[in-house]
């Protein structure tokens, strides 16, 4: 499996929803969940997004998404809303697959507005490496003329035949259709890189992405430089300096970052014991790895599952 179906499997996008938000008025709403991914698409009207300090506008036929789910709001127009702005995190649980009425009696009237807003939940610790080589958000622009993408018009097709349709295995569908979305939108960002130098550039190298595969693969593995480098054909030399020229931290050390991020993984679902984790991240000793892992979590692999399970 190459590096970025390996990445996506860690990062386990699962329990994909979707609501339509429907509204006509000076209407505003806001989005505030850590660990899920969340796009828009704009079907009717216009509107005004707003995250990290930016304003992005939004036209119909324009999809946004925001990989981290970081806060954000959205409005009709830069006319101030003084009613409280609807808080639509819930709404996927509560009213999924269903129409919003973003009600407002405020004026002044704006054109009818139609938006399908689908959510995604990942790993956010998993995917702490995607989410930070990532930009804030990616907006692509006129995704319903013939010019978008090809597959990004199949997507949505097949997307609008599921969501007028209740079908056996529709969640599932669901999942790989977002799934899809993600992945094309992050090629997408790959092609249009002009810094050779980043984590997203390696993933499509012609020899790191084979380490890269390796070590996400194949975690438990006694990966060492040189057997690393033997998967791309390199010097162990060569093979260390770009390595860390691309990825920015040594081969050994991101291989450490990942074990560690999937054993927090493994303790959060709490379905192996600490021995049984240790050996399937690569440790062959219960006691190193509870001393690495208590150095980068600052709790004991015993004191994080606890404390994920009474949060939980």
């Amino acid at each position: 499996m190459d590096a970025l179906s390996k990445i996506f499997d860690d990062i386990h996008l699962n329990q994909s929803e979707y609501i339509y938000l429907q509204a006509d008025n000076n209407w505003a709403f806001h989005y505030h969940e850590q660990g899920a991914m969340i796009a828009y698409v704009m079907m009717q009207g216009q509107c005004l997004l707003h995250a990290s300090g930016k304003q992005i506008a939004l036209e119909a036929g324009d999809l946004i998404l925001i990989p981290s789910g970081q806060n954000h709001f959205c409005t009709a127009s830069q006319h101030p809303v003084f009613n409280p702005a609807l808080n639509i995190s819930p709404l996927f649980d509560e009213k999924r697959h269903k129409t919003i009425q973003l009600e407002s009696e405020q004026f002044p009237q704006h054109q009818a507005c139609l938006i399908l807003a689908i959510r995604g939940h990942v790993d956010s610790i998993m995917a702490k490496p995607l989410f930070n080589a990532l930009p804030e958000y990616m907006h692509i622009q006129h995704i319903m003329s013939s010019t978008a993408p090809e597959w990004l018009q199949i997507g949505l097709q097949f997307l609008a035949v599921e969501v007028n349709q209740i079908r056996p295995g529709r969640d599932k569908i669901l999942d790989h259709l977002v799934s899809i979305l993600f992945i094309e939108c992050v090629r997408g960002h790959i092609a249009q890189l002009s810094d050779s130098k980043n984590w997203l550039n390696a993933l499509s190298h012609p020899e790191l992405s084979n380490a890269l595969a390796a070590i996400h693969g194949q975690p438990e593995r006694a990966w060492t430089v040189e057997s690393l480098a033997e998967q791309c054909c390199m010097s162990r030399s060569k093979f260390a300096n770009l390595f860390s020229q691309m990825i920015g931290e040594p081969p050994l050390a991101y291989l450490q970052q990942h074990r560690l991020r999937l054993a927090s993984q493994h303790l959060r679902r709490g379905q192996l014991s600490i021995q049984q984790i240790a050996h399937k991240v690569g440790y062959s000793s219960e006691t190193a790895f509870s001393q690495t892992f208590k150095r980068s979590f600052e709790l004991t692999p015993s004191q994080y599952r606890q404390q994920f399970q009474r949060s939980a």
